[in-house]
């Protein structure tokens, strides 16, 4: 039995890729999360793994119960899972007809394989010439790369922690792998509505690094560097406007941030401090409705209300600021989040599916919503189980085929390894 909107494994989510088949024969982060929101659209994702599962199979975080990888389990859900010995010839052969099968919605490719000549752009052209490949790697030259290694050479982690120490600071959070996740999913969409114009494939390539790289460049901090030099750590702070964390009576701690002189009044007038701000702004001659006065005075503002939030446990001062307006957040644990869950409290994006091989286990739809709702939600397929049905259909193998592969230790068979 599955809930409304929770589909079976292997079972295609409707949307507006319907029709849609994308190979994805990637592992980790950017490439598997690309793949799931082309699942997540409607598309048909159909995931290549080697026999025993790649390097990702056994990724933490896992289940305590059994060990299996709640990690993987979760970036593959919606799509249907092909085993291969991608080391044999036969193998190989397969995992190209696959990919270069026809049709006007097929021979689409996401991966980030490395040192497989034989999947190559130019071994895929070779069998159909309007072939989409998005190949997703570390480096533009080649090189690896994980986003833990790109986001210390760009720089961040420098930026990152407190304003006492220059210690760089990693961030558990793989923030560029994801954008290179939806990059993937941009640049095979973009290529896709000129292959329906032109005719004309794409082979596209993304690296890691790059997107990294452009993504501080975009937000100008690469030019700041340059005229003025690195940036000093802010701790808290909100960077080029006033936001700060406050530690109320009771222990807890809230951040706040005014970014706009609507925002910035109200956080005045919740404090109580709107008198004492505006001698301030008199006798350092600036004016607070401008965030840069804000921000270069951030230090004397946070002490001036600093008493006003000691005075009041968290949920009174909570109850105050979203009285008058004010932007503002308590600082939580995912622990919190997951009690949120169970007492329904929380975003309808979150809910509870039966993983096989798990068992219950809190999922996402995906954040798009059509018309304010979220579309249906589907497990990860165990390793291997869609095999036969996906090369039945899409290559058109009997049974007879089928078994001398499985019995040739060509193909796997979904049993969990």
């Amino acid at each position: 039995m599955h809930e409304p909107g929770h589909l079976a494994p292997g079972t295609r989510m409707s949307g507006p890729l319907d029709g849609l088949r994308v190979v994805e024969f990637a592992s980790f982060v950017a490439g598997p999360s690309a793949g799931m929101t082309l699942a997540q659209l409607g598309a048909e994702v159909i995931r290549i793994d080697p026999l025993g599962g790649g390097p990702d199979y056994r990724r933490w975080p896992v289940a305590r119960a059994n060990g299996e990888s709640l990690y993987w389990n979760s970036l593959n859900r919606g799509k249907r899972s092909v085993a291969v010995d991608v080391r044999s010839e036969q193998g190989r052969e397969l995992v190209l007809a696959l990919a270069t099968a026809p049709g006007p919605n097929a021979g689409i490719v996401v991966d980030n394989a490395v040192g497989r000549p034989w999947f190559s752009y130019e071994a895929l052209a070779a069998r159909r010439a309007d072939v989409i490949k998005v190949h997703i790697g570390g480096q533009a030259g080649g090189g690896p790369a994980v986003d833990y290694t790109v986001n210390t050479e760009v720089g961040v982690t420098d930026l990152t922690g407190p304003a006492d120490s220059r210690t760089p600071v990693n961030h558990v959070l793989p923030a560029w792998d994801l954008i290179a996740g939806m990059t993937a999913t941009t640049a095979l969409l973009a290529a896709l509505h000129r292959r329906q114009r032109s005719g004309d494939g794409a082979h596209l390539q993304i690296a890691l690094a790059d997107v990294a790289l452009a993504g501080v460049a975009n937000l100008g901090w690469l030019s700041e560097v340059r005229e003025r030099g690195d940036r000093p750590r802010h701790g808290n702070f909100m960077y080029g406007s006033f936001g700060a964390d406050f530690v109320t009576a009771d222990g807890g701690r809230v951040m706040v941030v005014a970014l706009t002189p609507r925002q910035w009044q109200a956080l005045c007038t919740a404090t109580g401090t709107a008198t004492v701000i505006a001698s301030l702004e008199a006798t350092l001659g600036v004016d607070f409705a401008d965030e840069a006065h804000r921000y270069v005075h951030r230090e004397t503002i946070a002490a001036v209300m600093r008493p006003w939030f000691a005075e009041l446990t968290v949920d009174a001062a909570g109850a105050a600021l979203t009285a008058a307006g004010v932007l503002w957040s308590r600082y939580r644990q995912m622990s919190d989040v997951v009690a949120d869950f169970a007492a329904g409290t929380a975003s309808g994006v979150l809910t509870e599916l039966d993983q096989p091989g798990i068992g219950p286990v809190i999922s996402a739809h995906s954040p798009i919503r059509e018309h304010s709702d979220y579309g249906p939600v589907g497990p990860a397929s165990a390793l291997g189980s869609d095999t036969d049905q996906v090369f039945a259909e899409v290559l058109g193998l009997g049974d007879s085929e089928l078994a001398e592969l499985r019995a040739a230790g060509v193909l796997g068979d979904g049993t969990r390894v």
